[in-house]
């Protein structure tokens, strides 16, 4: 089974991150693909950084012909929609993968992301899921997406205090994290806490994985239905 792991973003050193987490939970047959848009901003922090970098995304996306799954690692799930248009083969973001799984392990969730510009998009994204209701609280650590490539002790602090208050202040029974830079914290922060603490690249590979086993494709039937490339200029 191929599975592309496509990083919307340009930053090469996040791709290898997302890589890592995602070839640790993959099955021995399973072979993660792992790419990043050319063009486009550097991270995603916000409204405007999530709409620059899909034409970017779909491009990359596009030069991967041969896969059976997809996975955005972009956790406010870029472009999400539009890919679905665009293929046949299951596209699953780490934001809804995330909270999906955290719903099937907890009554009541929380999220921990970097800035707080981000947290309406993934407020947004909640409700278009149906699962804002389950939500206990979306904390902002206001770390810079590029600054957890630094493994700053400082921002470690940060986020442990946001997972700590969304477990005192908020009863959250679990907690996703909600940047793809955060991957590698998921097995740290889970035995600290002795909560779930979940990384969506992680769960994002297993629903791929499962979809695929199951023979599922995405729906070309209505609001998925493929696009007709001729009416988009250099698409």
């Amino acid at each position: 089974m191929k599975v592309l792991l496509i990083n919307p973003n340009t930053t090469a050193s996040m791709t290898r991150k997302a890589a890592k987490a995602a070839a640790r939970v993959a099955r021995p047959d399973t072979e993660i693909i792992a790419t990043n848009s050319n063009s486009g901003p550097a991270s995603i922090e916000g409204f405007y950084d999530v709409a620059v970098c899909v034409p970017g995304l779909l491009e990359e996306a596009a030069r991967h012909k041969d896969v059976d799954a997809i996975i955005i690692a972009c956790f406010d799930d870029t472009g999400l929609d539009a890919m679905r248009c665009l293929f046949d083969v299951p596209v699953i973001g780490i934001g809804e993968a995330g909270y999906h799984a955290a719903a099937m392990v907890s009554h009541r969730f929380s999220v921990v992301t970097t800035l707080s510009r981000s947290v309406a998009g993934l407020r947004d994204n909640l409700g278009r899921y149906g699962l804002d209701a389950r939500c206990a609280s979306v904390r902002a650590t206001d770390i810079p997406v590029l600054k957890l490539e630094e493994n700053d002790p400082a921002s470690l602090a940060d986020i442990r205090a946001e997972i700590r208050a969304a477990i005192d202040e908020d009863n959250a029974e679990a907690v996703v994290l909600g940047c793809a830079g955060m991957a590698d914290l998921m097995e740290q922060m889970s035995q600290e806490f002795g909560i779930p603490v979940i990384d969506g690249i992680s769960c994002a590979v297993g629903m791929a994985e499962a979809l695929v086993a199951a023979g599922l494709s995405t729906s070309k039937v209505g609001a998925y239905a493929r696009p007709d490339a001729s009416r988009v200029r250099h698409l």
